[in-house]
């Protein structure tokens, strides 16, 4: 039977994502016939339970999952990402073939891994495993486990003959899999896959192979076979003639003397060629006459249609907009909830539903008839916005969706009130833990550099993904939630400001934002642009590394400034004084690094910062070069300094009155 496992064993490796940075083991080749795994009892990082009982609504989710994934024969090039459930049963999962097994194999091999990893993890929530010689794996989690790479859990193989030459074959070896790592993360969503040999001598041949899951960027996928290699001479297979380094999201392998893959199963589909050229004078000189008279008759048959276009250009323009109305309308409609559903959700806005209060309103948990759970901000009564108003910007935030940023669900409009009905992320904001002494403490290193990249790849989102650009305004800890998986979501967008694509400056006379946060520009002449919100998300990365406040008691003391105080230590070599103490033992590189980072974002010249997408690329690899920052705005003795803010706020408020397009706010602005 196909249930029980074949001669050619299934290699597995099941645990917890969270011990990733556990010691991977190394197998010599000849240990084809075994199978590893790791199971732990509970993520101890959130302290949540890492198994599942029998027959509970996770279980029914992971079967119904799996199987939708080996059943499903729609998909041809051997990649499967799908997740299944809710909240908080919810089961993801990814199926990877290697490149050159077909889908049928691909399939029933998966079906092997659903069987047998669900046997030797019992229970679990998250799992992982790999079929012999890796041509396919299995993985699921209750966690997204999506479009990121995960260095971790890995295993190595290697065999223990050794060649002969090896400063050629380690040479050579370097550049064939250097090349094939460039070659797979040039590759589509559907394959980054790439094989390639070299001639070791006249009778030797290496064969090499990447791939990555699709679902990683470009950059990400290089940067996973960057590092897999890196470990060739440290924990695989220095100077053997074969091995293989195994990780979650990529994985590569080297063989000598024989080709361990066959022929590449999915081919992405070629680009459009030109005809070919003749070679003969006769035939060039008949092509360029039909060239011409081809090029003749379409600029006839373009100036007759051109008319033809232009008479019905503004009947199309008139049909095009009552087709995005009707569909905006359509989209207002679906969002829009029940006054008195929300108030028995809410318990009639009980203070014991309450969970916070901003400068725009109360923000109170609540629970649905269905049971979804939901966070409700109940706006002041004293907006000036009109209710078309309202309504178009509920319209914008609602075609918001990324998993970095909190997602609208709907909106109220009755009377006086005025409800946005947001989801529910449970962990609350960003600044409850890490400006608290005893919360902050579960915030490890880990922890902090993943919510610093969220957060960068919501603003990416905001500044270039999105189909109009948007600056956030109010980038600040308190509008940072925190999810189950304390993964972070930028929330409140009641002063965002909506920019044109190609749009990268506005001025402004209404100065809205939090002070410690706001860039100099802003804060004094009303200028926006995303380097003002690049200004913001480098205090931020400031106040994660330190865990001190942007304003916090301990800087205001003495006068001094969280970036006066990170700017005096870097430039005097102690640049572990910033550092939260609860960090000492964790990555010094990686924090450093960030701390640089962070430093180019709150440069006084706007001109001189970052934008988002080159953060993103400085956090996730360590290739890129840094420049040297220049000095922080905000510096006592510098030419931001508190006389000079002072002179500077007031000048700017005497300034004319401008309007700005798009100035409209859910609510009332001002500093808070």
């Amino acid at each position: 039977m196909q249930m029980f496992l074949s001669l050619r064993m299934f290699t597995f490796l099941c645990c917890l994502l969270f011990i990733a940075n556990s010691a991977p083991k190394s197998y010599a080749s000849n240990t084809s016939q075994e199978f590893q795994y790791f199971c732990d009892e509970k993520n101890i990082t959130l302290d949540i339970e890492g198994n599942y009982t029998t027959n509970s609504t996770y279980h029914t989710n992971l079967n119904t999952l799996l199987s939708n994934i080996v059943n499903n024969k729609e998909i041809d090039y051997g990649f499967y990402n799908f997740s299944y459930g809710d909240f908080p049963n919810r089961v993801y999962a990814i199926g990877l073939c290697r490149g050159d097994i077909k889908t049928d194999q691909c399939r029933d091999c998966l079906n092997q891994s659903r069987a047998n990893l669900t046997a030797v993890c019992p229970n679990r929530k998250v799992a992982i495993g790999w079929y012999d010689d890796e041509i396919c794996m299995l993985r699921y989690s209750n966690r997204s486990i999506f479009d990121r790479m995960d260095n971790g859990p890995a295993y190595y193989k290697h065999n223990d003959n050794k060649t002969k030459d090896l400063n050629e074959f380690n040479k050579k070896l370097n550049d064939l899999l250097n090349g094939l790592k460039s070659k797979a993360s040039s590759g589509d969503s559907k394959s980054k896959y790439a094989v390639g040999n070299f001639s070791l001598s006249d009778f030797d041949h290496v064969y090499g192979l990447v791939q990555c899951t699709p679902d990683l960027s470009g950059t990400d996928c290089e940067d996973c076979i960057a590092q897999s290699i890196e470990r060739i001479p440290k924990d695989c297979c220095k100077d053997d003639i074969g091995g293989r380094v195994v990780r979650p999201s990529c994985f590569l392998r080297f063989e000598t003397s024989y080709q361990f893959y066959g022929e590449t199963a999915y081919r992405r589909p070629p680009p459009p060629t030109s005809p070919p050229s003749s070679g003969s004078g006769g035939k060039s000189h008949n092509s360029l006459i039909i060239a011409i008279t081809v090029s003749i008759v379409a600029v006839i048959v373009i100036v007759i249609i051109f008319t033809r276009i232009y008479q019905r250009k503004r009947k199309q323009r008139k049909s095009r907009s009552n087709e995005d109305d009707t569909e905006d309308i359509k989209i207002v409609e679906s969002l829009l909830f029940n006054l008195d559903s929300i108030r028995d959700a809410t318990n009639d806005f009980s203070d014991d539903n309450k969970l916070g209060q901003g400068g725009f309103g109360a923000v109170y948990k609540g629970i649905l008839s269905d049971g979804q759970e939901i966070a409700v901000k109940r706006l002041v009564s004293s907006s000036c916005q009109g209710d078309v108003e309202f309504k178009n910007e509920v319209l914008l935030l609602a075609k918001l969706q990324h998993r970095n940023l909190v997602r609208l669900l709907g909106f109220c409009l009755e009377g006086r009130e005025r409800l946005l009905i947001y989801e529910f992320v449970p962990n609350k904001s960003l600044d409850y833990f890490i400006f608290d002494p005893t919360k902050s403490a579960n915030l490890d290193w880990e922890s902090r550099w993943r919510i610093i990249e969220g957060i960068a790849r919501g603003l990416l989102y905001l500044h270039v993904d999105s189909r109009l650009r948007i600056i956030h305004r109010d980038l600040k800890a308190a509008n940072i939630l925190l999810d189950e998986e304390m993964n972070p979501k930028i929330s409140d967008f009641g002063t965002a400001k909506l920019f044109a694509i190609d749009q990268t400056h506005s001025d402004t006379n209404k100065i809205v934002g939090t002070y410690g946060y706001m860039a100099p520009e802003y804060q004094f002449f009303g200028q926006i642009s995303i380097k003002s919100d690049m200004y913001s998300f480098g205090i931020l990365v400031l106040e994660i590394v330190s865990g001190e406040k942007s304003g916090g008691d301990r800087h205001r003391e003495n006068l001094e400034t969280l970036t006066n105080f990170v700017w005096r230590n870097w430039k005097d070599g102690t640049v572990t004084n910033i550092v939260d103490a609860k960090l000492n033992n964790c990555s010094q590189n990686e924090i450093m690094r960030c701390i640089h980072i962070a430093l180019l974002c709150v440069q006084a010249n706007e001109a001189d910062r970052p934008t988002i997408d080159t953060v993103l690329l400085m956090l996730n690899s360590h290739t890129v070069p840094l420049a040297v920052p220049s000095e922080p705005a905000f510096l006592l003795n510098s030419s931001w300094d508190y006389v000079s803010m002072e002179t500077r706020s007031n000048t700017s408020t005497n300034r004319p009155a401008q309007e700005s397009v798009n100035e409209a706010s859910i609510t009332k602005p001002y500093p808070r």
